[in-house]
């Protein structure tokens, strides 16, 4: 997952993006919607995917591209993990997940629940953040520029909808 592509500028059409990917000879490489969803096959070592993916970018967008990448299985266990899903009315339009390119701290989570008010919801598992917001997400303090600033960790967020696309895809 790309952060911050077809956002404040930042264009890098999916094509293109596809035609990179060519070159870094990937396999099998489908992307999904213009926000940066990119789903391949490599045999290359899953440590360098995301450097190696950041640097055949640089200079064909305005600013840096960041990259978190997932598994199959961990898209999988995303899935599964979302506690909002135990809630037998949750409406699952108003769930996101926010990827982070590391676990966040304990104390960072606490400086996020802080700033937290109102009905929006959020439960961090492993290297990932499930938000939930009943008002629809351009309303939330919860954003992803608000949780990559206060943990201090690259992240980009996804709505419910296209991370269950994402895995589709993936498997």
């Amino acid at each position: 997952m790309l952060r911050g592509v077809n956002v404040g500028g930042n264009i890098l059409k999916m094509d293109r993006l596809r035609e990179l990917c060519d070159e870094l000879q990937f396999k099998n490489t489908k992307t999904y919607v213009q926000s940066g969803n990119l789903v391949f096959d490599s045999d290359r070592p899953a440590s360098v995917l995301c450097s190696l993916i950041e640097r055949r970018l640089a200079g064909e967008t305005r600013l840096p591209v960041s990259v978190i990448k997932r598994t199959p299985a961990e898209l999988k266990q995303i899935l599964s993990n979302n506690p909002f899903l135990k809630e037998k009315e949750i409406d699952r339009s108003t769930l996101h997940v926010t990827f982070l390119a590391k676990p966040a701290g304990k104390v960072a989570l606490n400086q996020l629940a802080a700033i937290n008010s109102g009905v929006d919801r959020f439960r961090s598992i492993g290297k990932e953040i499930y938000v939930h917001c009943p008002n629809g997400y351009g309303e939330t303090k919860l954003s992803n520029n608000a949780i990559q600033n206060l943990l201090g960790v690259i992240a980009t967020t996804r709505n419910w909808n296209t991370v269950n696309k994402l895995y589709e895809m993936a498997s």
